[in-house]
């Protein structure tokens, strides 16, 4: 599991090595990374939101 949260992180900032991102999709289970990307951007979503509620504050 922590290989898929490191692929989705390095997705996210948009520094995953093709190599790497190659064996993601020939190895990796789509449902693994689907939920892991959902569950990200939700955390970055309420994450921004709360940070923003607090500077308005």
């Amino acid at each position: 599991m922590w290989g898929v949260i490191k692929s989705v992180l390095a997705a996210f900032f948009g520094v995953q090595k093709e190599q790497r991102r190659r064996e993601d999709f020939e190895q990796g289970r789509p449902l693994a990374f689907v939920v892991v990307g959902l569950v990200m951007g939700l955390l970055f979503v309420v994450g921004v939101a709360a940070l923003a509620i607090a500077v308005a504050r």
